[in-house]
């Protein structure tokens, strides 16, 4: 395994763990809130982001050969939690959630489009 990893892999990890922290954290802000905020779609919807980040951190870690599958899959999940978070346009935690969701999905279809002799040091 190789001891360096590319500046856009770190990045594209630190995304991912950045994401699903402010990801889980939202899902607690949503229950507390509750009404539209506790909506079983949305809720759902933060929770696939906070197991797909997680998902696609691992396998970037691991190296997996599989990894850009992951990360791609990883921006799908992302941007559909930013969508769906943009529907609270006045409340800040939604607000910086799916802001999150938006570099972590742009870094992931980054890592998923780079070859993989681009990918170690």
């Amino acid at each position: 395994m190789p001891e360096t990893r590319s500046d856009a892999m770190q990045r594209c990890i630190d995304e991912c763990e950045s994401c699903r922290d402010v990801c889980l954290r939202t899902v607690a802000h949503c229950l507390h809130q509750g009404g539209r905020h506790a909506a079983a779609t949305h809720v759902t919807t933060l929770l696939d982001c906070v197991d797909m980040c997680a998902t696609s951190a691992s396998f970037m870690l691991r190296d997996s050969m599989t990894h850009r599958r992951t990360c791609a899959v990883c921006a799908e999940v992302c941007d559909a939690c930013a969508k769906s978070c943009d529907g609270f346009p006045d409340d800040d935690v939604m607000r910086r959630c799916a802001e999150e969701c938006r570099r972590c999905a742009e870094s992931c279809r980054e890592m998923a489009a780079t070859p993989m002799s681009k990918e170690m040091k």
